[in-house]
């Protein structure tokens, strides 16, 4: 099993900036695609932005397209969510996801990920 532990949530104010880490560790990791989701209160979790571990292809959510980056450490089995130009309404949980099935495209569909970490709450004040 992959286990993922996210780090970097907090409390920034509106235009601020915040990084998110997520470390996979356990027996072998195996993920071909990393990523992130959100959850806000009384919301639906949302896809917020995967990379292709090997590659490193990426696909946004339009809502964060051109404010937020993911990137990845291979060599640190780390997944990075680089966030600017936060707005009250990033406010959400942030969980880090990840595939250990290969497939040709990124899914933004939660059931696609088999892996999920406990998240990481991000506040964004007004």
């Amino acid at each position: 099993q992959v286990q993922l532990v996210e780090s970097g949530g907090g409390l920034v104010q509106a235009g601020g900036s915040l990084r998110l880490s997520c470390a996979a560790s356990g027996r072998t990791f195996s993920s071909y695609f990393m990523g992130w989701f959100r959850q806000a209160p009384g919301k639906e979790r949302e896809f917020v932005a995967a990379i292709v571990w090997s590659g490193g292809r990426t696909r946004y959510a339009d809502s964060v397209k051109d404010r937020f980056t993911i990137s990845r450490d291979t060599a640190k089995n780390t997944v990075y969510l680089q966030m600017t130009s936060l707005k009250p309404e990033d406010t959400a949980v942030y969980f880090c996801v990840g595939r250990s099935s290969w497939s040709f495209g990124i899914d933004t569909m939660a059931t696609w990920y088999n892996y999920w970490g406990q998240g990481t709450q991000v506040n964004v004040s007004s």
